[in-house]
Parts: structure tokens; sequence; C-alpha cells
């Protein structure tokens, strides 16, 4: 007589230590990331080119510049629901593919019309495969590493930007501004070749869809030979979703329409404060009185603290998530505000704006850890997905917020005062979520599983 052996699949990745099957997809979805980092960062790098070699005007690369901003938007709203349709996998193969052939026909474009229709079908890509290699890593992850784990991926992000900033300026002079577009195809490319072959689907989107026990314990096996003799597996969430409930349903369902919207308005006011002052930082210092070159060099520093998610990712994983990143804006906002108080100390302003940058990269790149684990894994994807989409949003409104507050001519001071307002309305968004829906360890119950039994 056979006995019966259930496995909880989140209990049973609690209990094993990360396996190098795990690094594997750690490793597959961080260069998912950092190559999003570097094809989003790309136009930016090969500008000056553009300008020179086409003869045109600044303002004519405007389009070119928010197309892929529109894409990224478009692509995180649509690949959501379909992921949480479909599979963690096949849409996250098919974002990655996308956008690497788009790249690679940006680096052919003959005119500026032809290279911002490429660029907004990048952007489709990108913004496809940013929250699926996110929910996809979660996925795999134990609770008591999930966000550490999901921030460490994240900062592929700030990292190929720079990344890409570095071989750029190597590039272009060697072989023209083309190269660069070539290589942010071509990588893509490689990178879809061994996913196809390496990547498995979700083990939480496999139990939670029903599919075959052989082809769930093949996956778990990989992490621990004890999923052998499994003749089940359960999952255990948050809440239960209604039966057959799309994502998309779920996501503005009762029990998480306000967490929804906060989590999209925090993300919304962060990328309001990022973009704000990635574009207009170098302008407003040099208006100040400060010269082009160290306006520039300063305002580089900003970017640079993204790293810092890591630390956020383990305080997460021992505290309220909400409290920690909610405390990160709030001194986001005061070190935003205080780049407008120091312009006249150039090492204070150093200091100001490189730790502005670390706290309002933290805060902002633990999001999507933050929106994993909120959703259950039925809505999981689409949550994380429109968060991200809905917040690129306020990248458009934060560079369109500078240009009209120096239209108003508003002082230096007054611009980064009214910026930084953002900060604490991101920060209050999250406290509103934290007080409608206090996170509590113990909701796990038996009633609450999805099972799958074959």
């Amino acid at each position: 007589m056979r006995i019966e052996r259930r496995i909880d699949v989140q209990e049973f990745l609690n209990a094993h230590r990360f396996s190098s099957f795990q690094w594997l997809i750690f490793a597959l979805c961080f260069f998912i990331v950092l190559l999003d980092g570097f094809d989003t960062a790309a136009i930016g790098y090969i500008a000056p080119s553009l300008i020179s070699e086409w003869g045109l005007p600044k303002p004519a690369l405007a389009p070119v510049l928010s197309a892929a901003l529109f894409g990224l938007a478009g692509g995180a709203l649509c690949a959501g629901p379909l992921s949480d349709r479909f599979g963690r996998k096949p849409i996250l193969i098919t974002s990655v593919l996308l956008f690497g052939i788009a790249c690679l026909g940006s680096s052919q474009s003959g005119d500026l019309t032809s290279l911002t229709i490429f660029r907004f079908i990048t952007g489709l890509g990108l913004g496809a495969a940013m929250p699926n290699a996110v929910t996809l890593m979660s996925e795999f992850c134990p609770d008591g590493k999930r966000a550490t784990l999901t921030n460490a991926m994240f900062c592929g992000f700030p990292l190929g930007a720079a990344f890409g900033g570095f071989l750029a300026a190597w590039m272009i002079p060697l072989w023209g501004w083309r190269s660069v577009l070539m290589l942010g195809g071509i990588a893509p490319l490689v990178l879809t070749a061994l996913m196809i072959f390496v990547l498995p689907e979700s083990i939480r989107y496999m139990v939670a869809k029903q599919q075959r026990l052989e082809k769930i314990r093949s996956v778990l096996m990989r992490i621990s030979s004890e999923a052998a003799d499994a003749t089940s597996f359960v999952k255990t969430e948050h809440a239960v979703a209604a039966e057959g409930q799309s994502g998309a349903a779920i996501v503005v369902s009762k029990p998480y329409a306000v967490g929804s919207v906060m989590l999209w308005t925090a993300y919304f006011m962060g990328l309001v404060i990022f973009y704000a002052l990635i574009n207009w930082m170098p302008v407003l210092f040099k208006d100040a009185g400060m010269d082009p070159r160290t306006a520039t060099l300063i305002s580089a520093l900003f970017p640079l603290g993204g790293v810092g998610a890591v630390l956020f990712g383990w305080l997460m994983d021992r505290y309220n998530a909400n409290w920690v990143i909610a405390i990160g804006y709030v001194l986001t906002a005061l070190s935003v505000f205080a780049i407008g108080q120091v312009i006249g100390s150039f090492s204070l302003l150093v200091v100001v704006v490189f730790a502005a940058g670390t706290l309002m990269n933290t805060a902002q790149s633990s999001m999507p850890a933050l929106a994993a684990a909120f959703y259950p894994t039925q809505g999981r994807a689409t949550g994380i997905a429109w968060m991200l989409g809905i917040g690129r949003f306020g990248g458009i409104a934060g560079s369109y917020l500078v240009a009209e507050l120096t239209a108003q001519q508003l002082g230096f001071a007054g611009i980064f005062a009214i910026v930084a307002i953002a900060g604490l309305i991101a920060a209050l968004a999250l406290v509103l979520k934290q007080l409608a829906q206090p996170k509590n360890k113990s909701w796990y119950s038996p009633s609450e599983r999805a099972h799958l039994v074959h």
C-alpha cells in the first residue's frame, strides 16, 4: 500500500537551504533586470551622438526619450494579467525576446521616427520583463529571505544602467552609437536561449494551476531529493482568492483594493522624485552658479545608492516591511529638502545628494518585494506589474513638474522643497496600507491552502 505524503511547497522552501538551483534562478532574473537597466538607460548615452550625426535640435529628442517610458508602462500593465493566466516563464521569455529584437531594430534605425517606434516596442518588452522576474524570484524564496533576495536581484537595474554608461563611453568612440544598441539587443537574445532550457516555471504557480504532479516534483527535486516520494502538493496563502478569479480581479477586490491603491501611490511618488532629480539636477545646479562639469558629476552621485536595497530587504524580512519603507521615504523627503538648503557648500552638497540618492533608490527598489508579499499567487504578477506600470507615469509627471516649477520662476530651494513632498505622500500611503490591512504572520491556516492532489 502506497503511503500518502503531502508537501507544502512554501514549507519545503523554508526548510531547506537555498540551493544552487535557486541561485541559478536568481542569476537569470538578476541578468534580466541588469539588461533592463542597460537598455532603459541606453538612449540617454547615445543622445549626444544622435544630435551630432543627425543634426537634431535637443527638443526633437523628446519623443524618443519618452517613448520607452510609455512602453514600459504599457508592457507592465499588460504582462501581469497574462503572467497570472499563462505562467511566469512563457511571458518572461517572450518579453526578453521582444526587447532584444526591438533593441537590435533600434540599432538599424535611419531616422528619428523609426527609432521612436523601436524604443516604444523595446519599452513594452522591458516593462513586461521586470515584474515577471520579480514575481518568479519571489516565488522560489523561503519566507525569511524573500525581501533580501528580491531586493538584491533588483539591484541589477541600477548596476545595468551604470555599467551601460561605462561601456558606452568606450564603445561609441570606437564603433559608434549603433554598437551600444546592438549589444543591448544581442545580450537578451542569448539570455532568451538560456532561459528556454534552464529557467523553470514558478513552483507556486504550478501548484495554483494544478499542473502535473511529476512536473512539480521534478522542479522541487532540484532543490532537495526529499520531494521524490511526494504524492501531492499544497501551498499556503495570506488570503485565498475566489476560485477562478483573474489576477486583475484579485488586485482590485475588496481585500486588496486599498493596499493596491496605496502601493500605486507610493511607487508613483517615488518615481516623481527620481525622474525630477535625475533629469533636472544638472540644470538646476548649473543655474545656481555651478560649472556644468561639476554639476553633472555631483548629479551622477544620485543613482548610485540602489545597492542599499539589500539592507532594506534584510530589515523587511525581520520587521514590518510597510514601516521600514515608509521610514525610508520620510528620510528621502528630508534629504531632498536638504539639497535645496546646502547649495552654498560643495562638501555638504556632495554628501546630501549621495544620501538622498541612497535613501530614495533603496526605498523605491524595495517596493516590488513589498508587493510580492502582499498578493496571493493567483494575482501576484498582476499586482507587481500594475504597481510598476502605473508608477512609470510618476516618472513622466516628475519631469513635467520641475519644468513647470522653473517656468513659474520658483527658487532653487523651493523646487526641492516641493519635490520632497512626494516622499512624504509615499510614506503616508504605506502607513495607510498598514492601517487598512495590518501584516499578520499568523494568517496561514489549513483552510487557506489550495490543494493539488494526483
